[in-house]
């Protein structure tokens, strides 16, 4: 009858560091610790025996790593890659379904918006792309692709004939260029814009901070409310500087009290040229209000950006940067106390304030217009 000779274990200084921490770690695969006290004990020359019963294993257990590590060393102690379980649906059905997928329901007919996967699931079935198929398969399929049929996003076609040509002006102005020529340091480019509709909103109970055990702040659903603000801003696209006010509503008298405030400041009220990059809002749309500026003021220029193009105007990304640290979750008991939480929030950002980090330019227009006509 043979005998089974347990494998010798001698391990080198750097195997036995390893093996020893693997072996500590309390945050690591139970896997990986029990084969590692496996192997520091085969090396400290205790049977297979006495091991599996230290550990809690069988000794073929014992064996089968104390074996591995001796043939490939600490490598021999991962698992071996393993054939799996056999394909249930060919590659070719997948496809298929996934191809489906990228389908709208409303080209076959299909009274939907959009596809679920049990809905995908069913109309491959009734293709007869399959014979039977779960949602739960269909959503691991798509998951490998990162298609979600279920979601969807909202977009605006540009419609403007003149974007190109508007959209490059505010472009070239954020790179500090004007009609090919560099703005000197006596050139301003501003980004301004309304904020309509800022809810004065107090909540209903006190909110409650947050604390251990992964407790969140805590704030009440229910709120009362006291009116709104619109929040008018003019942002300095290079100097990251921005200067605004609170009004009862938009228009183009708050407007032009923005423009006045900024223009009747320095450097503004000294510098060569402004440029203001805006949108076409009703209080400061078409040549109108262009006239209006330069006769206000001969230095100031505007500049409308196309239609439904505010992605453009900078002062977007400051009034963001005001919803999400300002504005939410809000709590004013007043519009007195929520202008001036905005005021603060102004003078708090002008302190630490930066240039945003605009990378698009003329080339990355251009070549998205181009996607878009293809």
């Amino acid at each position: 009858m043979a005998v089974l000779t347990a494998h010798p274990i001698v391990l080198t200084e750097r195997q036995q560091r390893l093996l020893r921490a693997r072996a500590r770690r309390a945050s690591g695969e139970h896997r990986d610790v029990l084969r590692a006290r496996i192997v520091l004990a085969a090396a400290a020359e205790a049977s297979n025996a006495a091991i599996g019963r230290d550990l809690g294993v069988g000794v073929d257990t014992v064996r089968k790593w104390r074996r591995r590590f001796a043939e490939d060393g600490v490598d021999g102690l991962r698992d071996r890659p393993r054939s799996g379980r056999p394909r249930t649906f060919a590659a070719a059905v997948v496809a298929e379904v996934k191809a489906l997928a990228c389908e709208l329901p409303a080209n076959s007919d299909t009274p939907l918006a959009k596809w679920s996967c049990p809905d995908l699931a069913a109309e491959a079935v009734t293709r007869g792309i399959v014979a039977s198929v779960s949602g739960s398969t269909v959503r691991r399929w798509l998951a490998s692709d990162a298609i979600k049929p279920w979601q969807h996003r909202s977009w605006i076609f540009p419609r403007d004939p003149d974007f190109a040509v508007k959209a490059s002006r505010a472009l070239d102005l954020y790179a500090r260029v004007w009609e090919g020529v560099a703005l000197t340091d006596d050139d301003f480019v501003i980004s301004a814009d309304e904020k309509p509709g800022v809810q004065a909103r107090s909540r209903i109970h006190t909110s409650t901070p947050p604390g251990p055990r992964r407790r969140a702040m805590r704030v009440e659903s229910e709120y009362r409310r006291h009116g709104t603000v619109a929040y008018l801003a003019a942002y300095d696209v290079h100097r990251a500087h921005v200067t605004g006010h609170c009004a009862s509503t938009t228009g183009i008298a708050p407007f032009a009290e923005l423009v006045n405030k900024v223009m009747t400041s320095e450097p503004y009220a000294s510098a060569r040229r402004v440029f203001w990059v805006v949108d076409n809002g009703s209080s400061h749309r078409g040549w109108t209000a262009a006239a209006r500026l330069s006769d206000a003021f001969p230095d100031a220029q505007m500049i409308h950006l196309p239609v439904h193009a505010s992605w453009l105007n900078q002062v977007e990304i400051y009034f963001s940067v005001v919803q999400r640290k300002l504005l939410t979750p809000d709590d004013f008991t007043n519009l007195d106390e929520l202008a001036d939480k905005i005021t603060a929030f102004e003078q708090r950002y002008n302190k630490a304030s930066r240039p945003f980090d605009w990378r698009f330019n003329r080339d990355d227009l251009n070549r998205l217009l181009e996607r878009i006509a293809a």
